[in-house]
């Protein structure tokens, strides 16, 4: 499978900005006061969970081994985080039989636009189990 020019200068790009942030993730705590991540500014406004709510804190927890941790902070992002480059390399061409029926749902822009909203909103109710989507 030969790649486009542009398809090279992602992966390249892609090779060179994966090992900085695992070194950003590793060398500074998002919990701890003067990080350099932002905050998230839909929470600072509205008092209210997105969907990458607790995405950093999850993969600073992911790159400290803590998959648990992680998990229980993002998991539809942690999720989400795995499905993306088998979704890239499945755009690009690399379509094995055993992965068909996993990419039938995740390739469907309606599966994404009724997950994340929903998503959305059921982190933010105050019910158990809901509460346990919280990235607390």
């Amino acid at each position: 499978m030969a790649l486009k020019t542009s398809h090279r200068l992602l992966l390249a790009g892609t090779a060179l900005a994966v090992p900085a942030g695992v070194w950003l993730l590793w060398k500074f705590d998002p919990n701890a006061a003067g990080n350099p991540f932002p905050p998230c500014m839909f929470y600072a406004f509205t008092g209210h969970y997105c969907i990458g709510c607790g995405l950093t804190r999850a993969l600073h927890a992911l790159v400290h081994g803590d998959i648990a941790r992680a998990f229980s902070l993002n998991p539809v992002g942690l999720v989400t985080l795995a499905l993306v480059p088998l979704m890239a390399l499945w755009s690009a061409g690399w379509q094995p039989r055993w992965l068909q029926p996993l990419m039938r749902w995740v390739m469907e822009p309606k599966f994404w636009l009724i997950l994340l909203p929903s998503y959305w909103i059921a982190r933010n109710l105050p019910w158990y189990p809901l509460t346990l989507l919280a990235p607390v």
